[in-house]
């Protein structure tokens, strides 16, 4: 009898590890969101599951909140540099 419950909730802790490392992201919004309605924290559930919680909550993750507008500045921007990195094809 014991042994039956622990083999379920070692399958039950590897199931939760596979959703939250390789399902693909929108499935995982959609666990979060979810859940969310259901009654939990919705930070702590996007963290679990890497994702960014929903643009509601005033995160600032998706840029709407943002107070200064990125288009009217003139100056350089921070943006990293992207690096291109050549290779050699030898025939």
């Amino acid at each position: 009898m014991w042994q039956q419950v622990i083999v379920g909730l070692i399958v039950v802790a590897a199931l939760a590890h596979f959703c939250t490392k390789y399902l693909p992201a929108a499935l995982r919004r959609q666990f979060v969101y979810l859940l969310s309605r259901r009654g939990y924290d919705q930070n702590k559930l996007a963290k679990l599951f890497n994702t960014k919680s929903s643009c509601g909550d005033g995160c600032s993750s998706c840029g709407s909140c943002d107070t200064t507008p990125s288009a009217a500045s003139d100056a350089p921007t921070s943006a990293p540099l992207k690096r291109v990195i050549m290779l050699r094809v030898q025939r």
